[in-house]
């Protein structure tokens, strides 16, 4: 009928089956369509359906006084106040206890030991938004691995890889045939492809170098970056084609730890922070190694 709305004869559970399946640019100018659609795409029924962008951080409290006594939290920085995300991952069938080893682009990577048997585990991919989840097969080392990374970017291809990062005390290279200088040197790089299925093996001829456990990542272009000993960035690409050790720009014999890797507008940055300032540093090439100094601010 000439004059008439469309839209008004779906019922709301056909129109939020259609807005689900929008990405999540185009759901937020939903929201300004009318009253009804709005209301619909927050409404609780339909929330989980919906594309969501939730931005926060997991942490770990522990408390002595409480059963148990540590517990994760997580804090929500969005706009909006849901959808909530579970810090506990209840969602995990079958999984006993877990460790959040990663998070990229809304997909965590979990190391879920299982609640049969204890001492195995599995490699656990999921959405704490959407509470989808896939199990990776675990390779011979993962109870012994110490640095294993998650490689996602949703607007190039809805595949992630895992990066493992296998030392040498974890392959079982003998005491005395380790590297002295480089405790826990990486030995073997395992890449993971959900689109393949399988896992990638290849021995590390660069470097040599070594990751903290809790060394920091980023994702970007296909190329996963981490911090390392020694002040140097590790990068390499999802095929372990290509590798880069680049040195961070010169720090203070004080400082210890290179965490502050993070990417912005396509860019890889460094972020150093001494007892006077704040340095924020810009890759302009991988291959020489050269940073441009982008800001710098005064801690007084």
């Amino acid at each position: 009928m000439e004059g008439s709305d469309p839209m008004a004869t779906l019922t709301d559970d056909i129109l939020a089956d259609i807005i689900s399946r929008l990405p999540y640019k185009s759901t937020c100018c939903c929201k300004c369509v009318s009253k009804r659609w709005r209301d619909l795409i927050y409404h609780r029924h339909h929330r989980k359906k919906m594309p969501q962008s939730v931005v926060g951080f997991f942490y770990e409290g522990y408390n002595e006084c409480r059963s148990p006594r540590k517990a994760r939290y997580f804090t929500n920085l969005s706009r909006e106040y849901y959808p909530l995300v579970d810090p506990s991952l209840s969602f995990l069938p079958n999984c006993g206890s877990l460790d959040i080893l990663d998070a990229c682009n809304g997909l965590l990577l979990c190391r879920c030991w299982k609640a049969a048997d204890p001492l195995k585990l599995d490699y656990v991919v999921c959405n704490p938004t959407t509470e989808k989840w896939v199990s990776v097969p675990a390779t011979e080392w993962p109870s012994k691995v110490g640095v294993a990374r998650l490689g996602f970017d949703p607007a190039v291809t809805s595949h992630f890889h895992v990066f493992e990062f296998i030392d040498e005390e974890a392959w079982g290279v003998p005491e005395d045939e380790q590297d002295d200088d480089f405790y826990r040197r990486i030995h073997t790089l395992a890449i993971y492809s959900s689109k393949a299925g399988v896992w990638k093996y290849q021995t590390v001829k660069q470097g040599p170098f070594a990751i903290p456990k809790h060394s920091v990542s980023s994702f970007l272009n296909g190329v996963l970056n981490l911090a390392a000993d020694y002040n140097l960035i590790v990068a390499v690409d999802v095929e372990g084609d290509n590798w880069w050790l680049v040195p961070i720009p010169e720090r203070p014999d004080y400082v210890d730890d290179t965490n502050g890797i993070f990417t912005s507008q396509g860019r890889v940055y460094f972020a150093d922070s001494d007892r006077s300032k704040l340095s924020i540093w810009i890759l302009e090439d991988y291959a020489t190694g050269k940073w441009t100094l982008k800001h710098n601010v005064s801690h007084l």
